[in-house]
């Protein structure tokens, strides 16, 4: 049997976006939506068979938008044939040449226009679009983002928007990134920002970079209360879903570039360096904890090893000894700044904190052995600095496997049903 996003290929080949807009759509477009295991998340009827087709009037789409052409009007008249009657425009401070397309988006009355006098970034935008629409449409479900250029097509807004009224879960539009027409730029730094998130921040995300994304009513004022102006908010964004225990699933959908991507407003150079940052800085926060806790775990070990030294108490006992003294106070410490500062884990501290010393007396058992089997191998005569040179090499072998398991189990957060 054919898999569907295979089926879903051969559909878009056969029929133009025109003939695409038929009863079976929403069929077609529901069953594309699986995660990047690829597995199908769940199927609609198509019209006609007895079930309550959703009402896209519930859905406001946001379109940021700087210094735009003839695209954004052609987006615009997309997203009225496919359904949605609520489009919130922002003007982010265009060129004054440019404001003509913002007028004639205007006409529409699906659309309401927002204006920044100055350019602010799409972050910006953004938020005043969750703003406007918190105050104003208060029997709205949700919004769906997408950017103004003609890089997502209305029938994956639909599809995002579909699935959110669907599940009540956040849904981000990811972009298969191994089509042989996208550009080299584009498939390389996303494949590279979405490794950095997995190694660094345990999140697997298929496209960091995705603009489309449908998002539920109840989670947009955790969303607009985070920090960013420009193009690092959607990085906090995917940031806070972790931090908030946001639940999000993945919709796939075309891939399209126009012109190499030309129109996009993306500084490599200086947003990346904000993204980067932005997901370092978690890593660099749990390193700033285990230093510090190992800073004092390292001096207490090596104070304890001298003062207990003697000819009759050395070798594994000694190290032990010391090892676990200086470790129940350097443990209490580090649990505490990875709750508080680093993970922000909201999890029952007697739950974490059991956790946690389910992974931290193991890999002391380990440190011990390591310490004294690498102490022996060297066949080193006894002198407290040197055996701590060692201790403290050891601590950090295991400093990675420490922190990838702290953050997938011992602090990770809640998900929402």
């Amino acid at each position: 049997m054919p898999h569907f996003p295979t089926i879903i290929a051969k559909k878009q080949e056969t029929y133009t976006q025109k003939d695409f807009h038929i009863d079976f759509e929403c069929a077609i477009m529901l069953v594309a939506c699986h995660t990047a295991d690829r597995k199908p998340r769940y199927h609609c009827c198509p019209r006609g068979k007895g079930v309550a087709m959703p009402n896209l009037s519930d859905i406001s789409v946001v379109l940021p938008s700087l210094d735009p052409d003839t695209k954004l009007i052609g987006v615009i008249d997309g997203l009225i044939e496919y359904g949605f009657t609520d489009i919130i425009l922002i003007n982010d401070g265009s060129k004054p040449e440019k404001l003509h397309y913002f007028e004639e988006a205007a006409r529409h009355p699906e659309v309401h226009l927002l204006h920044h006098e100055v350019n602010r970034g799409k972050g910006a935008a953004l938020k005043t679009a969750f703003s406007w629409f918190l105050q104003n449409r208060p029997d709205a479900l949700g919004v769906v983002t997408a950017d103004g250029d003609g890089q997502h097509h209305p029938a994956d807004i639909k599809a995002c928007a579909l699935h959110m009224m669907e599940t009540d879960r956040l849904v981000l539009g990811v972009r298969d990134f191994d089509q042989p027409d996208v550009p080299f730029k584009s498939r390389n730094g996303n494949k590279i920002t979405s490794f950095v998130f997995k190694a660094f921040v345990g999140m697997t995300i298929s496209d960091t970079q995705t603009g489309l994304r449908a998002i539920p009513r109840k989670d947009l004022p955790t969303l607009s209360a985070i920090a960013g102006d420009r193009f690092e908010y959607e990085t906090n964004m995917l940031l806070a879903t972790k931090e908030y225990g946001i639940a999000f699933d993945e919709v796939t959908i075309q891939t399209v570039y126009i012109e190499e991507n030309q129109s996009s407003h993306f500084r490599a150079v200086r947003d990346s360096w904000r993204i980067y940052k932005l997901i370092f800085a978690h890593f660099f926060r749990y390193a700033a904890s285990s230093l510090l806790s190992a800073c004092v775990d390292w001096t207490l070990y090596v104070l304890l090893c001298a003062v207990l030294h003697t000819d009759f108490f050395d070798g594994i006992a000694l190290t032990s000894l010391c090892a676990l003294c200086a470790r129940a106070v350097s443990s209490l410490l580090n649990f505490y700044m990875n709750q508080k500062f680093v993970f922000h884990s909201g999890e029952n501290v007697w739950k974490a904190m059991l956790k946690y010393y389910a992974l931290a007396l193991p890999q002391l058992l380990v440190q011990i052995l390591l310490t004294e089997g690498v102490y022996m191998l060297l066949g080193i005569e006894y002198a407290p600095l040197l055996r701590g040179l060692v201790y403290g090499l050891v601590m950090v072998v295991l400093f990675i496997a420490s922190f990838l398991i702290q953050q997938r189990w011992v602090f990770a957060k809640k998900k929402e049903n």
